[in-house]
């Protein structure tokens, strides 16, 4: 699913168990478990970088609190086309 990147993800990899929960749920699969080991022993996940729709499915899935945090991209304000006619729209 590529496309403009909508969103970010952050990993501590210190409270991450390496459940791979978030990687499976990741619709964009933006997601994968890392090679090094953690405090717990275990593959933290780690945000490959691009990608990210901001759905937040990660963060919902993981079971452990504060291991992940999602951060949505402001999309860029699109222009408006002035209505003709006057001040107002036209009524239906």
């Amino acid at each position: 699913m590529a496309g403009q990147a909508r969103g970010k993800v952050t990993i501590d990899v210190e409270e991450c168990k390496g459940c791979g929960l978030c990687v499976e749920s990741c619709p964009p699969e933006c997601l994968e478990l890392g090679t090094e080991l953690n405090a717990y022993g275990a593959h933290p996940a780690h945000y490959t970088g691009h990608d990210c729709s901001g759905c937040g499915i990660c963060f919902y899935c993981c079971p452990e609190p504060g291991a992940i945090t999602v951060y949505r991209i402001k999309a860029k304000a699109k222009p408006v086309a002035p209505v003709q006619g006057g001040e107002y729209a036209a009524a239906l």
